[in-house]
């Protein structure tokens, strides 16, 4: 299957730019699942102090605690784990994605400024530029991803130490990940990793929950 798809592709325009246009083709299929964990981080956002209101008061009784959180998330027509389903949902596309540019096939018989797209960097000596200079930008993108991530969980009141620490590290391991796999593999995740930056970007600042007034002031009755 990888075969034929990686020879259509191959078939249709330069093989890295065939990479690049499909990756982006399947995340604009996905971006229905992207918007609603979007919808779901900002939901939870919104909750966050009366989440740390419930924690300050029911700290000590775990039970209470996780009976008042799921109440008053279901109050507000979200849950805890709002924006979780969509991202697991999407797990099989990225897998096909990883499964094509790993693969052996027509498509990986490209090249990118004289390296081929199945080339690794281990491998290739004479084409380092074309790899660092990937390294390099693959690191921008995680470490932009990072602080976005770091700023997320503080509005939501996500991970605390040290799970927070690992939650910054894990962009980076796309870096990690380029180096060992082939360069088409590498291009795919520069594509997609830019693709959920900027996405992520702009629906955070499209959507718009609606106004929570009454709920508030019913949660500061409790």
């Amino acid at each position: 299957m990888f075969y034929d798809l990686g020879s259509a592709l191959a078939g249709v325009t330069t093989p890295a730019l065939a990479i690049v246009a499909f990756t982006a083709l399947v995340r604009l299929l996905m971006h229905p699942l992207s918007r609603a964990a979007v919808r779901g981080e900002k939901a939870r956002a919104a909750l966050a102090p009366e989440v740390r209101a419930l924690q300050e008061k029911y700290g000590k009784d775990p039970r209470v605690l996780q009976q008042k959180s799921v109440e008053l998330y279901r109050e507000n027509g979200t849950s805890m784990f709002a924006g979780c389903l969509p991202a697991l949902v999407q797990a099989p596309f990225f897998m096909v994605m990883y499964r094509l540019v790993s693969t052996p096939n027509p498509l990986l018989d490209g090249t990118v400024f004289g390296t081929s797209l199945g080339a690794h960097w281990f491998g290739v000596f004479e084409h380092h530029a074309v790899f660092l200079t990937l390294f390099a930008v693959l690191t921008a993108v995680a470490f932009a991803t990072s602080r976005w991530q770091a700023a997320l969980a503080a509005r939501t009141g996500g991970p605390q130490p040290p799970f927070a620490k690992v939650l910054r590290l894990l962009p980076f391991g796309t870096v990690v990940v380029a180096a060992v796999l082939p360069l088409a593999a590498g291009i795919y995740l520069l594509t997609t990793t830019t693709w959920t930056l900027l996405e992520r970007a702009c629906l955070h600042r499209a959507i718009r929950l609606p106004s929570r007034a009454g709920t508030s002031a019913r949660a500061r009755t409790r």
